[in-house]
């Protein structure tokens, strides 16, 4: 080529990296060469996905508090989110399951575990070959796997149950049964509850103590100090006439009330005001704070899925006011 043809073709414009579609091999000898893709540093980190909404579910709970049949009803913002399958945020899916009296549910989640608080009524849990009592205010692990059939009493039941199930479809993953189930059949009854909250109430906090909350975990996840590999449970309470002050962390966190008349969340500039066993989804890095403008304690149980965000080192929990 000649130097002028040299010097058109240095001048000739290039795509810009961000712009290059995905690049398919130039020459595959077979399928396993012809299924590589390329990216590159402009285009590939640039993926835009919905964002996880701070949502208030209000018709779910009052729809599982006035039913006469047997089911759940899920708290899913799949569509909003993007997610092929059912979610709450990208990592966890809350649910209300309903049971009429007398009657049995069926609940084989693909989940590490199961997560359930009693709303009301009581009844009996079976699963991974053992078997217990519950009652309202109880919580109770149950491991995925190996599957688990719930039985009402007399005056039937509702229940609030959260897993990591949208976790375990991601990667298209079956949970482990059996002994190599990372967690354990646990029951925690409200009496036992009660006593260990009001441990912690009666001890001194310090500038930084990120709340007033018990913390639930097992004896195989003692270590860890969450209640599943990933997932961490706790039973928040903010004093009357007190607020827990502004913070994020890089968990998303769903939300049970259990009592709060007068109180909100403030999820960055949107104020969600309590309802009775309403769920609010946290999304992932929002600012957020929780207020008790009524004269009696707020309670509230927050799932998050803080355990996997430990074990990365990716936590990230930053006060965004000083302590008062």
């Amino acid at each position: 080529m000649s130097q002028a043809g040299q010097a058109a073709a240095r001048k000739a414009p290039t795509i810009d990296m961000a712009e290059m579609p995905v690049q398919r091999p130039a020459e595959a000898a077979g399928p396993t060469e012809a299924r590589a893709r390329f990216f590159n540093s402009g285009n590939a980190f640039n993926v835009k996905l919905p964002p996880v909404p701070a949502a208030r579910f209000l018709d779910e709970p009052a729809r599982a508090l006035a039913a006469t049949g047997t089911g759940f009803i899920a708290c899913d913002q799949s569509a909003a989110i993007g997610a092929a399958f059912p979610a709450t945020t990208p990592l966890m899916l809350a649910r209300y399951a309903s049971i009429a009296p007398h009657d049995r549910l069926a609940a084989d989640f693909a989940a590490t575990g199961a997560i359930w608080y009693v709303i009301r009524g009581s009844g009996r849990a079976s699963a991974a070959g053992e078997a217990f009592a519950w009652g309202e205010g109880d919580v109770f692990l149950i491991p995925g796997g190996s599957g688990a059939e719930l039985t009402a009493g007399a005056e039937g039941a509702v229940l609030w149950v959260v897993t990591n199930e949208p976790q375990l479809a991601f990667d298209r993953l079956r949970p482990a049964a059996g002994p190599d189930a990372p967690v354990d059949l646990v029951h925690y009854p409200a009496a036992e509850i009660a006593g260990q909250l009001q441990k912690v109430v009666e001890a001194s906090q310090n500038a930084t103590t990120s709340g007033i909350a018990l913390i639930f975990s097992s004896e195989r996840q003692e270590a860890s100090r969450n209640i599943t590999p990933t997932l961490t449970l706790s039973l928040n309470t903010v004093p009357a006439g007190e607020q827990q002050r502004a913070h994020r962390h890089n968990s998303a966190a769903i939300t049970l009330i259990l009592k709060g008349e007068r109180c909100h969340s403030m999820v960055g500039s949107r104020r969600c005001d309590w309802a009775p066993f309403a769920t609010l989804v946290t999304p992932a890095t929002e600012p957020h704070s929780h207020h008790n403008d009524s004269d009696e304690r707020a309670l509230f149980l927050i799932v998050q899925d803080g355990g996997l965000h430990y074990h990365a080192r990716t936590m990230g929990f930053t006060f965004l006011e000083p302590a008062p």
